[in-house]
């Protein structure tokens, strides 16, 4: 991958052997002593340097025509996809949000997740069964991430993959790699298109399937007494529409006569909806059966992990559905069935607050306004032709939202979001540039939480998410305030911990094949006030305050490095550089 400001990706630097352990627990602890002190306040320091402005005069070029300067577009940036690249942030300079973000809408979509997994050839039936490894499906999801061009569909497609939750967690049994990048390419395919459409293919698909049980949900049966499975019923309203409470468009809660929040739907509401959900099952239709010398049974190729499930009527419940106002009929087909339902809950007055509210969390801020969510869903129910659910209408009225494009000041130290750490994870390799020695991303399952990051992609513990989009930490400025942290429901001694000694390693050695290269920045090595001015724009959008600019200028400084140091030496200085800036609260808070 380019490394930031568009040059080749050059060669990763072995610096892997210029640091001893010693050295290395010295980094950890510094890093660490940057966290407890807040890193000058955490932007609460009148000398924080905050958007559009820096410690040094150079770091933030002149408003172009548009009235954009480098902080701003970087800033745009790093809510709109992974990271601010010199080549992007002239671009959304140039071209002005809005037309920015039509440019990425007309673009081509990059190589897909499945198209992937076959280049690597794990498609094949081997006797190893590999079919059944899951671990293929986090190489791919890496890959995506760390090197798809076309970023604000993936980054868009990841906020996705938090509210349509499939965990590979769960997925076993043939292809789960499969299963997931066909899950993972339908967001992405989809992303820029219609809200309705996807709520269709989700339902449809096979993880979600697998996942949510609607797989193989079979219609009641009277003689035992068997009852249609409720969970998918449950989840895609209380998670993928309307949520458990009804909304005003502001997403703030409509009362019953008690102030009490009122209920969007009850038991009977789902008991009835599942009935819709049965009779649905994988499409074995375009399916191989390949037999093999070392099992007795056949092993079927992975269409049925590609294709939607399909129905199949003697399976599928026939009793008539009523659920939130809406009657089906006995006898009803299975499709017209699944179409009245989802256009029931597509048509919800609830769906365009809830979902704006959960995608402005994930891409902008933790407590948007009222008026913010109104402003977003009111673009979500029409999006100035008529049409209800366009997403690409949705994303622009996010990020160009007046309360996402303002600048964060220094009183403000509860707006914005923590950084969930596979962003940060993703941020850093995209924008250090790196190298895979093989080309076959074997980046696994991170979510450990006290080696590794605690959070993978894809990874989601459970249908809930990594967190809830409500939570609130206990006993913090936070609460008080009666402010919502979502992101800090994965934060914990161990997390913090973890999240500095894996990035102390994977900012100086990489992590397996993935190696960083700094090419762009070893020429700045023996300049920290340039080094450092480059990489507050980058990584921060300049939101490092002055008081943290000088803590870790006056450690690097302690490295002695000269223009005549070595690529080996000029490379480690950057690798710290960069760890102190990660484990930085003014960094770990997006604002």
């Amino acid at each position: 991958m380019p490394a930031d400001g568009g040059n080749s990706q050059g060669s990763a630097v072995d610096i892997s052997t210029t640091i001893d352990s010693n050295s290395a627990a010295q980094l950890g602890v510094a890093a660490a002593a940057l966290v407890v002190a807040g890193c000058g306040g955490g932007g609460s320091d009148s000398s924080s340097s905050g958007i559009g402005s820096s410690s040094s005069a150079s770091s933030s070029s002149a408003s172009s025509a548009t009235g954009i300067d480098d902080a701003h577009a970087a800033r745009f940036l790093l809510q709109a996809q992974f990271h601010a690249s010199d080549s992007d942030i002239t671009a959304v300079k140039s071209r002005g949000y809005a037309n920015w973000l039509s440019d990425q809408y007309a673009g081509g979509q990059g190589q897909t997740g499945v198209a992937w997994l076959d280049a690597q050839g794990y498609n094949a039936i081997k006797s190893d069964q590999s079919y059944f490894w899951p671990q293929f499906g986090d190489f791919m999801i890496w890959n995506q991430l760390l090197t798809a061009p076309d970023q604000l569909r993936k980054r868009v497609a990841l906020a996705l993959s938090e509210y349509f939750v499939v965990s590979l967690n769960a997925i076993d049994g043939f292809w789960p790699p499969y299963m997931m990048a066909a899950y993972w390419d339908l967001l992405t395919a989809n992303a820029f298109g219609n809200f309705r459409t996807l709520l269709e293919k989700i339902t449809l698909n096979a993880a979600m399937g697998l996942y949510l049980a609607t797989r193989g949900n079979l219609k009641e049966d009277t003689t035992t007494g068997r009852q249609p499975d409720e969970n998918f019923a449950r989840e895609i309203m209380q998670l993928f529409t309307i949520g458990l409470y009804e909304l005003n468009l502001d997403g703030t809660y409509q009362l019953d006569s008690n102030s009490k929040p009122k209920e969007t739907y009850t038991q009977a509401d789902i008991t009835n909806l599942a009935r819709v959900f049965t009779g649905y099952d994988y499409d074995y239709t375009n399916v191989t059966q390949t037999p093999v010398a070392w099992v007795s049974y056949k092993i079927p190729s992975n269409n049925f992990a590609l294709d939607p499930m399909i129905l199949i009527p003697q399976i599928h419940s026939t009793l008539s559905v009523n659920f939130l106002g809406t009657s089906i009929p006995a006898n009803t087909s299975g499709a017209s069935a699944l179409k009245t339902a989802l256009d029931t809950l597509f048509n919800h007055h609830n769906v365009g607050p809830f979902f704006a509210k959960q995608m402005i969390q994930r891409l902008v801020t933790s407590n948007p306004s009222p008026a913010y969510v109104q402003r977003v869903a009111t673009v979500f129910n029409n999006n100035g032709v008529g049409i209800r659910g366009d997403l690409k209408a949705v994303w622009t009225a996010i990020l160009t939202d007046t309360e996402a494009r303002t600048s964060p000041t220094a009183s403000d130290t509860l707006g914005g979001k923590l950084r969930e750490p596979m962003l940060r994870f993703v941020q850093w390799a995209r924008t250090a540039g790196f190298t895979s020695t093989n080309g076959k991303y074997e980046i696994y399952d991170l979510s450990p939480s006290d080696t590794s990051l605690g959070q993978s992609a894809l990874r989601s513990p459970s249908v809930f998410n990594f967190f809830r989009p409500g939570y609130v930490p206990p006993n913090t400025a936070i609460a008080s305030s009666s402010k919502q942290a979502p992101e800090f429901q994965i934060v914990n001694e161990t997390t913090t911990a973890g999240y500095i000694n894996f990035m102390e390693v994977v900012t100086r050695s990489g992590f397996m094949d993935i190696k960083p290269t700094y090419t762009a920045w070893l020429s700045m090595a023996d300049n920290l006030p340039a080094l450092l001015t480059k990489l507050n724009l980058v990584f921060t959008a300049n939101q490092l305050s002055s008081t943290t600019i000088n803590r870790i200028q006056t450690a690097l400084a302690t490295f002695g490095v000269t223009a005549s140091t070595s690529d080996q030496n000029k490379a480690l200085l950057v690798s710290t550089a960069c760890f102190l800036i990660l484990c930085c609260p003014e960094y770990l808070v997006q604002k």
